[in-house]
C-alpha cells in the first residue's frame, strides 16, 4: 500500500522523523518497502502568473509570454506549450535553476539565459513531467488560483512530502487504509489518534431504492442511499487529486475519485450506481450458471453459482465486492446516484477476482476482511464529499444488518506469553498494550486476560495472535539477547556419504552448468518422456501448462536445452539436482513426507553439441553416448558402475543403458529418442542421464592396506568368443576363476576379420585380455601362474563357450 506521509500525520503525528516513523512501522510488522520523495530535488522554481501571450515573430509553434514571478518582477519567456494562456499560474524555472535530469543517473538540467529564434528567454515554464511530479506531458502544469506568485513551487505543491510503500502480510487487512495505519501508529507511539467527526446528512427527500439481500452467507450488511440532482461534470478538487495520485491512483471523475478517496482513507470500498439505469430494485445473491456481466474495465465475464452479484430485475449489475458493471456506471449525463457500502464475507470474495484474471483494490480488502461496523459512517463520508463537490440532495440511509460476524473471545495466559516471548511480562503490561490497540480486556485472578476482538480485527483468533500483538507493541528490538539453553550440536555427515554440493562441484568440473526448474511441469512431458499417464495434478497451477508434478527431471532439461538453442547456443552442458514426485502407498505422513507421495532426489544432466570446445589440436565431433558414460563413471569414482542395455520412454531404444551399482539399477543414460527429438524440434540428438542422488552421495570408506611385498605377474591371453559375449560377462568370468590370485583383468584389444578364417567363424571375434596375478604371502611360481591361467580358460570355455586363440 502506498500513501503520503502528510496524510498519515493528519491522523496521527508522533514526534518522529520520517526514517524513525518508517522504522517504527517496520518493526511492528508493517514493513516499509520503500521511501521516496514526491518529486526529486530541483531549485529556483517559483509560481509564475502568465500576464500576456503573443505569437513568436519567427516561429509558428512558439509564444512569447510575459510572466510575473514577484511583486515587481516580470520575465520575458519563450514557451511552446499548447495550453499556455493569459491568467494561468504555472511553475516557472528562473535563470540558474536546476531541474531533475531527464534520465535516471543523468546530470541536472540547468536553466540559462538564452535566445530562441532571436527572442530572449529569461527562464522556462514547466510541465509536471519536467519537474518529475508525474508522467503527464500534455502541457504546462497549471496551478490553482490560490497559488501565491513568487512562492516556491515545492512549498505550494508540498513536494517535500515522502511516499511510504508498505508490504503488508494478509493478516493486516485492518491496515489497508491511512486511518488504519494511523490507529496502529497511535498504539505504538502513544501519540493521539485524530478521527474527524463525519457529519450526518439531513435527508432532503424520502426516495429509497428497494434492496433485497437473498444470500446472507455472501453479504452480512448492506447500506445505501439515494442522492439526487448530482453534477457529475464537477471537477475533482486539487487536494483530492493530489492525495489520490500519491496513493498511486489516477484521477477519473469526481464521483469515482470520491469513492476511491474514502477507500484509501478508511478502508471501506464503496460503489456508486447510476440510479436511473437500475430497473426496479437490487437483489444481492449468488450468481447463476450462464449469467454474464460486462465490467467497468470492459471485460465480459461468465458467472457461476460461487460468485456473488448485485442484480436488478433484468440483469446482473455488479460483481459483489470486486467491480461494478458497465451498464449502471455513472457518466457525465448522470443526475441521480445510489451510494452503496456493504460487508461481504471474506470467504465469499476470496479468489473470485483472480478467477477472472484481474484484481481490484476492493477485492484485495474484502478478501482480508473489512470492518462491518462502519458501513453507514462510510456512506455518510461519501455523501458529504459528493454534496461538497458535486452538489445534490441526499435521501435517508437504508441499512440492513442480516448476518454480522460474531467475534469469539480469545484468552491470553500471561505466563504463557512470557514463555513464548522469551522475556518476563506482567499482567499490567499486557493489559496496557491490548488497550492501546483498542482491544477490550477482562482480567481474571488466574492471570488470564480475555479479549473480545473488535469489528475491524479479523486476524485475532488464537492465543498466539494476542501474544504477537503484545510483543510487537513492546518492540522486537527490546527483546533480550538470550542464548539458547539447549546445546547446539552440529549434524556431522557420516564418512560414508558426501554432500550434494560435492556432486554439483564434480559436475561443474566436467563442464556442466546447473539449472533450477519448477517441480510442476507440462503433462505432455510426463506422458512422453517419463511414460507416466497418471501424474499427480496441481490443484492451483501458476500457469495452465504447468499442471502436474514431475516424476523425472528429463523434461525440464529438454525444455532448458530448447531455450538455449533458441538463443544460438552451440554447445550446451546442463544438470539439475531436484526432487521428483511419485505415487507410493507405502509412504506415511510425517514432518518431512506426505502420505502416499514418494519424493526422492534425482541428479540429471544433458549434453548437446560438440564434445569439446573449438580448438586447433582436436578434430571437432559431436558428443556421444561414451562421452556421457565417462562423465557418469567419473561421478561414481572410485566406485565402479556397470551399464546394461535397457529401454527408457525418453531414450533411443538401441542407444540407451541402465546404470547398475552393486547389482542395483540407479539410473539411465542414453540418446534422446528420435521421435522426441523431432517432436521437440531439436536439430540434433542430445545425450541424457538421470541418476538417484542417494547412490551418488554414497561412497566407500577408505580402508588402509599395506603395500604388497611381492611383485605382480602379468599374462596376456587371447580368446575367441561369440559377439554376444559382453565385456562385463568376460571380466566377471575371468576374475571369479581364481579370486585368490587374479587381482585384475583388462581388455586391451578386439579383432574381427573381414571374412571368416580357418580358426574364426562368422559371428566370432578375438578378445585380448591382460591378467594381473599376485599373492601377498609368497612369490608366485610358474606352476601356480599356469594353473591360474588354465582355470581362467576353463571358466571361459564352460560359461561363455570361448576358446584359446591359436
Amino acid at each position: 500500500m502506498q500513501f503520503p506521509e502528510s496524510w498519515l500525520r493528519a491522523f496521527c503525528n508522533p514526534p518522529l522523523s520520517t526514517q524513525e516513523l518508517a522504522d517504527t512501522l517496520t518493526m511492528a510488522g508493517m514493513e516499509v518497502e520503500e521511501l521516496r520523495p514526491v518529486a526529486p530535488p530541483f531549485t529556483q522554481v517559483v509560481v509564475g502568473e502568465v500576464l500576456s501571450v503573443q505569437r513568436h515573430p519567427d516561429a509558428d509553434r512558439l509564444n512569447v509570454c510575459q510572466v510575473k514571478v514577484g511583486p515587481d518582477t516580470v520575465l520575458n519567456i519563450v514557451c511552446g506549450a499548447p495550453n499556455v494562456a493569459p491568467g494561468i499560474k504555472v511553475p516557472c524555472a528562473l535563470v540558474g535553476a536546476e531541474l531533475p535530469p531527464a534520465e535516471e543517473g543523468g546530470a541536472p538540467f540547468k536553466i540559462k539565459l538564452g535566445k530562441l529564434r532571436g527572442v530572449e528567454s529569461q527562464g522556462m515554464l514547466c510541465s509536471a513531467r519536467e519537474l518529475k511530479v508525474s508522467e503527464e506531458s500534455s502541457g504546462l502544469l497549471i496551478l490553482g488560483d490560490d497559488a501565491l506568485v513568487g512562492n516556491s513551487v515545492r512549498d505550494h505543491l508540498r513536494l517535500d512530502d515522502t511516499l511510504f510503500t508498505l508490504k503488508l502480510t494478509p493478516n493486516l487487512g485492518h491496515c489497508l487504509s491511512v486511518h488504519g495505519i494511523a490507529r496502529e501508529l497511535s498504539a505504538l507511539t502513544g501519540a493521539p489518534l485524530l478521527t474527524p467527526t463525519i457529519p450526518v446528512a439531513q435527508p432532503a427527500h424520502d426516495q429509497r431504492l428497494p434492496v433485497e439481500v437473498v444470500d446472507t452467507d455472501l453479504c452480512g450488511r448492506f447500506s445505501g442511499r439515494v442522492i439526487r440532482n448530482v453534477n457529475t461534470r464537477a471537477a475533482t478538487p486539487a487536494w483530492m487529486v493530489e492525495r489520490l495520485a500519491r496513493c498511486g491512483q489516477r484521477s477519473v471523475t469526481a464521483l469515482v475519485d470520491i469513492s476511491n478517496y474514502v477507500m484509501f482513507e478508511y478502508g471501506q470500498p464503496s460503489h456508486i450506481f447510476d440510479l436511473d439505469k437500475i430497473h426496479a430494485g437490487l437483489e444481492v445473491r449468488w450468481g447463476r450458471e450462464g449469467e454474464t456481466l460486462k465490467l467497468l474495465n470492459g471485460n465480459t465475464v461468465e458467472l457461476d453459482s460461487r460468485t456473488g452479484v448485485i442484480a436488478d430485475s433484468q440483469a446482473v449489475e455488479s460483481l459483489a465486492g470486486i467491480m461494478g458493471g458497465d451498464a449502471t456506471s455513472v457518466n457525465d449525463d448522470t443526475r441521480n446516484v445510489y451510494v452503496e457500502a456493504a460487508f461481504w464475507w471474506p470467504e465469499a470474495v476470496a479468489g473470485r477476482a483472480r478467477k477472472y484474471n484481474f484484481s481490484t483494490d476492493a477485492s484485495h480488502r474484502y478478501e482480508r476482511g473489512v470492518d462491518p461496523a462502519h458501513t453507514v459512517e462510510n456512506v455518510e463520508r461519501v455523501t458529504q464529499l459528493i454534496i461538497d463537490i458535486c452538489g445534490g440532495e441526499a435521501g435517508p440511509i437504508d441499512d440492513q444488518q442480516l448476518n454480522m460476524p460474531v467475534r469469539k473471545p480469545v484468552q491470553l495466559r500471561v505466563a504463557r506469553a512470557a514463555k513464548v516471548i522469551g522475556m518476563p511480562v506482567t499482567e499490567g503490561e499486557c493489559t496496557e498494550v491490548l488497550k492501546r490497540l483498542g482491544l477490550p480486556v477482562q482480567a481474571s485472578p488466574e492471570g488470564v486476560l480475555t479479549v473480545t476482538p473488535p469489528s475491524w480485527r479479523f486476524d485475532l483468533q488464537l492465543e498466539e495472535d494476542l501474544i504477537e500483538e503484545v510483543v510487537r507493541v513492546i518492540g522486537f528490538e527490546n527483546l533480550p539477547d538470550t542464548p539458547p539453553l539447549a546445546p547446539v550440536t552440529a549434524r556431522v555427515r557420516p564418512e560414508s556419504r558426501r554432500s550434494l554440493h560435492a556432486v554439483r562441484h564434480a559436475l561443474a568440473g566436467r563442464d556442466y552448468h546447473e539449472t533450477i526448474n519448477f517441480s510442476f511441469v507440462e503433462e505432455r512431458w510426463e506422458q512422453e518422456l517419463a511414460g507416466n499417464t497418471q501424474p499427480i495434478r496441481v490443484l492451483n497451477p501458476i500457469a495452465s501448462p504447468l499442471s502436474v508434478m514431475r516424476t523425472s527431471l528429463i523434461g525440464s532439461l529438454v525444455s532448458v536445452l530448447r531455450f538455449n538453442l533458441a538463443r544460438k547456443a552451440a554447445r550446451v552442458r546442463l544438470f539439475e539436482v531436484g526432487r521428483v514426485f511419485r505415487r507410493d502407498d507405502t509412504v506415511k505422513a510425517s514432518l518431512r513426507t506426505v502420505a502416499g507421495i514418494d519424493q526422492p532426489l534425482r541428479v540429471a544432466g544433458i549434453a548437446y553439441g560438440p564434445a569439446d570446445a573449438l580448438q586447433w589440436s582436436v578434430k571437432e565431433r559431436s558428443v556421444d553416448f561414451y562421452d556421457v558414460k565417462g562423465d557418469i563413471e567419473a561421478l561414481f569414482a572410485p566406485r565402479t558402475v556397470r551399464f546394461e542395455a535397457a529401454e527408457h520412454p525418453a531414450l533411443h531404444p538401441g542407444r540407451s543403458a541402465r546404470v547398475v551399482l552393486d547389482g542395483r539399477a540407479v539410473g539411465h543414460v542414453g540418446e534422446l529418442h528420435p521421435r522426441w527429438r523431432q517432436g521437440y524440434e531439436l536439430p540434433g540428438a542430445p545425450i541424457l542421464f538421470e541418476l538417484e542422488a542417494d547412490a551418488l552421495t554414497a561412497r566407500n570408506v577408505p580402508v588402509a592396506a599395506p603395500i604388497a611385498r611381492q611383485q605382480s605377474a602379468w599374462r596376456d591371453i587371447a580368446v575367441i568368443a561369440g559377439e554376444q559375449v559382453t565385456h562385463d560377462a568376460l571380466i566377471e568370468t575371468i576374475t571369479s576363476a581364481d579370486r585368490a590370485l587374479i587381482r585384475s583383468a583388462r581388455l586391451f584389444d578386439i579383432y574381427k576379420p573381414a571374412t571368416p578364417t580357418a580358426d574364426m567363424a562368422a559371428g566370432e571375434r578375438s578378445l585380448a585380455v591382460r591378467l594381473e596375478l599376485l599373492d601377498d604371502s609368497a612369490t608366485l611360481t610358474d606352476e601356480r601362474i599356469e594353473a591360474a591361467v588354465a582355470a581362467v580358460l576353463d571358466a571361459l570355455k564352460t560359461r561363455l563357450g570361448a576358446r584359446l586363440r591359436g
